[in-house]
């Protein structure tokens, strides 16, 4: 039974009224209100306020709110009602829920990502919001906060490059989720602009160091992995990843749709691409098929173990750890007597190859595995405009004025000589 009063507000909504100091049935031992003539007091009159709103939410779950006269109460349960009615209701405690607790908890679970990531993902939450805004409710954040948060990442914590613009990315993300769950209404980062996406131009090396590279491979496994690397644009992952079963030699196809991850207190691992668009067919030339062929025939995959069926491992049969092949190129280089390279580096040579030979950014893109050809964009825009250049280049030639040449036309032919004697020339040549 309730210890209060209460009293239906209105026939057409599903909310009350109730009179929190009083009972609603009094028993023969109750005495009367002193304050509040003919009600009798209850265990909580005089503590806090007096008049409770009492409503269902969307779900058919009681929510209740105490408000100081009994008018204020009445128009809390016309807005929520209305509020129902329109689409646009919030729970009201819902916002009351601290970003560390929704960021983690909530938001966290909600993405669609793999462990590495998630560890990622919590490392910079961890690292950049918690400390700022954790103990904060949601709803309390406001735009002004949120724009100064943004400025943070640079003057506070240094971080330069892309890196403002993907954690701020996060977060944007966490609260564009807390509207979406109408935990709050607007997030704090509408009319906030993110922090500008920094990309460095990439400079990948050309076919002539990446020979060089190929040949000062002090061991096979690193010149084949570095080989195949350039000719597919394979992640580190990716091609760390590649099992026999996904070559098909008669297609000239690679199936990607593994990687070895290495997860912190997990240990390495083979696991799925992440996304897609990374999972991806293949078409690979007849150049890195007999690569592969040659390889595995003088090296054949553990038929056994986590890591049966790998095209790569090392002299004892384990996946090869990435740092282990950053080493690798770092002493490649070395003997090469080139620039130091990341391995990375020779998917951006893949990926250059590909805009050099007049391949589409849609082409390009599909045959990375990015998520979107504005990435692609993003991180090749400057070879993209190189080879733009190239096709007028192209063009201008074609189109080029011929060069003057006498009038005098050959009495037997019609001809002009200079252009017989230029067929003439060429002819020569070819022979």
């Amino acid at each position: 039974m309730l210890d209060s009063t209460l009293e239906p507000f209105s026939e057409c909504c599903m909310g009350y009224v109730a009179d929190h100091w009083h009972k609603t049935k009094p028993g023969p031992n109750d005495k009367v209100c002193g304050q509040h003539k003919g009600l009798y007091a209850s265990s909580t009159h005089g503590k806090w306020k007096r008049w409770q709103a009492r409503y269902d939410g969307p779900d058919g779950k009681e929510i209740t709110s105490l408000w100081a006269t009994r008018a204020e109460a009445e128009k809390e349960i016309v807005r929520q009602e209305s509020a129902k009615l329109s689409g646009s209701w919030l729970d009201p405690k819902a916002g009351k829920v601290t970003v560390e607790k929704y960021a983690l908890d909530i938001w966290l679970p909600a993405q669609n990502i793999i462990g590495r990531s998630v560890t990622e993902y919590r490392g910079a939450l961890d690292r950049y919001l918690v400390p700022e805004w954790g103990k904060r409710e949601m709803r309390s954040i406001k735009p002004s906060e949120a724009g100064a948060w943004q400025q943070l990442l640079t003057t506070k914590y240094n971080l330069s490059g892309g890196y403002p613009n993907r954690v701020a990315r996060y977060v944007r993300g966490v609260f564009r989720l807390a509207v979406i769950d109408r935990v709050i209404a607007v997030s704090p980062f509408d009319g906030i602009k993110a922090p500008t996406l920094v990309t460095t131009a990439v400079q990948p090396p050309d076919v002539p160091e990446v020979r060089q590279l190929i040949a000062a491979a002090h061991r096979p496994l690193w010149g084949t992995m570095l080989e195949l690397t350039a000719l597919t644009g394979l992640r580190s992952g990716e091609v760390r990843g590649l099992r026999v079963d996904r070559i098909d030699f008669l297609r000239r196809t690679l199936r990607v749709e593994q990687q070895v991850v290495l997860e912190k207190g997990v240990g390495m691992y083979l696991d799925s691409l992440k996304t897609g668009a990374g999972r991806r067919v293949l078409p690979v030339t007849q150049r890195a098929i007999d690569l592969l062929a040659a390889y595995l025939s003088a090296n054949p995959p553990p038929k056994e173990g986590p890591w049966a069926g790998l095209v790569f491992t090392m002299p004892d049969g384990q996946a090869v750890k990435e740092g282990t092949l950053d080493w690798a190129i770092k002493n490649i280089c070395k003997k090469a007597g080139v620039e130091p390279r990341h391995w990375h580096e020779l998917r951006h040579h893949y990926a250059s190859v590909l805009i050099a030979g007049g391949e589409n950014p849609k082409v390009v893109s599909k045959r990375l595995g990015h998520k979107d050809v504005m990435t692609t964009l993003r991180t090749y825009a400057h070879l993209f405009a190189e080879a733009e250049e190239r096709t007028r280049d192209v063009l201008d030639a074609a189109w080029a004025d011929p060069a003057p040449a006498s009038t005098e036309v050959s009495e037997t032919s019609g001809r002009i000589p200079e252009v017989r004697s230029a067929k003439l020339s060429l002819q020569q040549v070819r022979g």
